[in-house]
């Protein structure tokens, strides 16, 4: 392959590129939902939530926090349709808010995984 045809598949990646561009408000969501994620804190209730739904009792005992700071950290969550929760009996249980949480802690687990080799 010569650099002109190079240059023919570059300028077509970018034409598709301006095609499928990001509006600026889908940008900065999609930034808020890595920040989101970004979180210490935000990231163990994430992970402990992989296992399914869960009490809030229980994913305090699960990322050994105090239940006022997951508590915080859920609202937060919540606010921002990662995670949703409805009420059992006496208790507030949580889970993802769809698959799409899911799909994306389960490849950056992957990713992890991978680059310890």
């Amino acid at each position: 392959m010569d650099i002109c045809d190079h240059e023919r598949e570059h300028e077509e990646a970018l034409k598709r590129l301006r095609a499928t561009a990001l509006s600026e408000e889908d940008l900065a969501i999609m930034c808020n939902l890595f920040k989101l994620l970004g979180d210490p804190s935000r990231m163990k209730i994430i992970l402990a939530l992989t296992e399914g739904e869960l009490c809030v009792y229980h994913i305090v005992e699960a990322v050994g926090g105090n239940q006022s700071a997951v508590s915080h950290q859920l609202r937060v969550l919540k606010d921002n349709r990662l995670v949703k929760s409805r009420r059992d009996g006496k208790n507030i249980v949580y889970s993802f808010y769809d698959e799409h949480v899911s799909r994306i802690i389960g490849i950056a687990l992957e990713h992890v995984v991978c680059e310890k080799g």
